[in-house]
């Protein structure tokens, strides 16, 4: 356990002096700005670290739940635990987001150190990592889109669709097959059970939440094109009565 305390504090440490080194060279862009380029760094080296975890040096976290941890399903944990932790600390400090984040920042940090402690359902834990932050880089090229006035665009249309099918796809239904594999298999504990049913509910508020934003945008899509359908229609008849 010491040597996983001395990798967690190592990797927060790297989190929070890559975020004072960008504020240093780009403090222009505000202290959000290179938070968030942080989190798409991480969001896109976990990916990564899971992705092989998962498809190459296994096992299949659909049917070998509950296996004891890997050195690089440990390696790849320890990483998003420092990061998590930073993220929790900056959000808390400039209160910029509200209690549904906080709340899963707070369960997967208690998740990793639950799986880290407990030694095994590495490989479950590396899935959730993946499947939660294979999103992340495009919510960040939407709030990045956003400042830079280009939300409005072809490409921010892409963007928000590919996230909501991402999403759905990955949290969702990957995510409750996966929880159904963990729920049957005699080898998980009680407890890291309990911990997969609480991140697949709270998968489910983040879904409300995301079709709740999908119709807003939906009807007022509708309602821009009704409007320019009716201007064409008042213009092409004042056309024919001229």
């Amino acid at each position: 356990m010491t040597s996983l305390s001395v990798g967690v504090v190592l990797c927060l440490t790297g989190w929070i002096t890559l975020y004072t080194l960008l504020c240093n060279t780009n403090g222009s862009r505000g202290f959000e700005w290179n938070c968030r380029l942080v989190t798409l760094l991480h969001g896109i080296l976990a990916v990564c670290i899971t992705a092989y975890i998962g498809y190459v040096e296994g096992p299949w976290p659909f049917t070998h739940p509950g296996t004891k941890n890997t050195p690089l399903q440990i390696t790849a944990m320890v990483i998003s635990l420092g990061y998590f932790i930073f993220d929790m600390g900056w959000c808390a400090y400039f209160r910029t987001e509200g209690p549904v984040m906080l709340v899963h920042h707070t369960m997967s940090i208690l998740g990793i150190l639950l799986t880290l402690s407990l030694g095994e359902s590495g490989i479950e834990s590396c899935a959730v990592i993946f499947a939660s932050e294979i999103t992340n880089p495009l919510l960040q090229a939407r709030w990045f889109l956003r400042q830079l006035g280009r939300y409005e665009s072809l490409t921010g249309e892409a963007v928000d669709v590919l996230f909501v099918v991402l999403f759905v796809f990955m949290r969702i239904v990957v995510g409750g097959r996966m929880l159904y594999c963990e729920l049957i298999s005699p080898w998980p504990r009680f407890i890291i059970k309990c911990e997969g049913v609480a991140m697949y509910v709270l998968s489910w508020v983040f879904m409300v939440d995301i079709g709740r934003f999908a119709y807003r945008k939906s009807q007022s899509k509708y309602r821009r094109w009704r409007n320019q359908h009716r201007s064409a229609a008042v213009n092409g008849h004042g056309g024919k009565t001229d």
